[in-house]
């Protein structure tokens, strides 16, 4: 296979559910590319020595999903600015015998917004942020980049929220969720991120009604593609995005960087992953 084959990967436990595999392996196809990307299982006890069996393999990076994405920053050589203010790296870069970090969640979100729903701007007003995990951290930092002038994260327990509030400071401010009705009328970009309404999961219950109209509602969750939050958003005329395209936009700066060319994000690779 020579030097010219190209390898990288995604590492996780677990890593079977990983719809990685099938995007990379769609743009290595498209674009000709002598190449590999699998699903590689790492328990957390072996995360380091396992990523430097990958780079003594001849890897030329990995995605990093759950429960590794800290780990993962913390092991970089060169870690990038925006990974170093989310906390957090899912993609890694095995280069010049250095490790970098990127953390591309928030590009990938934003990526998806822009493409799907072109007429929306960050700045038309205050951002509403359900949830307080990982995803949300990634978001608001992309959020407050693209210039929303302020950020309201709602969270079952306040003090997770109240936590992720004081790491981005004055602009960001916590709730629980049942203040959720007081802060709509306000709110020009919704978003969820938690995993309330994914197939085996409770409903998200919430009434959104009193949202102005010119807001945009965005899921990320994409099992199911439309959830119950993106009905009740369309059926109020409401600007709406689903979660699948943020999945597809994230994976495009490690592609890149591992395999050389740019890829795009087109209707062929949604209906390909939507469909496995």
């Amino acid at each position: 296979m020579g030097e010219t084959f190209k390898k990288a990967g995604v590492v996780g436990w677990p890593i079977e559910q990983s719809k990685s595999p099938i995007i990379h392996g769609h743009w290595l196809e498209q674009n000709g590319i002598s190449g590999s990307y699998e699903k590689i299982a790492i328990e957390p006890a072996n995360f380091e020595k396992d990523i430097q069996s990958l780079i003594a393999d001849g890897y030329r990076g990995c995605n990093v999903t759950i429960p590794h994405k800290e780990a993962a920053l913390a092991m970089a050589d060169v870690v990038s600015d925006r990974a170093k203010a989310i906390g957090a790296s899912n993609t890694l870069v095995f280069k010049d015998d250095k490790i970098h970090a990127d953390n591309t969640d928030g590009v990938g979100f934003i990526s998806n917004l822009k493409q799907l729903a072109p007429k929306w701007d960050a700045k038309l007003g205050p951002a509403l942020v359900l949830g307080a995990g990982g995803a949300a951290r990634a978001i608001i930092y992309s959020l407050l980049q693209e210039g929303a002038p302020s950020v309201v994260i709602a969270n079952r327990t306040q003090a997770k929220a109240q936590t992720l509030a004081d790491f981005f400071g004055d602009h960001v401010t916590a709730i629980t969720m049942d203040d959720v009705g007081n802060v709509l009328a306000d709110t020009q970009t919704l978003v969820n991120t938690t995993s309330l309404g994914m197939v085996g999961q409770p409903d998200l219950v919430l009434d959104i009604s009193a949202l102005p109209k010119t807001a945009l509602v965005t899921d990320i969750v994409y099992n199911p593609l439309e959830t119950d939050l993106l009905k009740q958003a369309k059926s109020l005329g409401l600007m709406t995005v689903d979660g699948i395209g943020m999945l597809l936009h994230q994976a495009v700066p490690g592609f890149e960087a591992w395999f050389g060319t740019r890829p795009t994000v087109d209707d062929v690779l949604r209906e390909k992953v939507l469909s496995a």
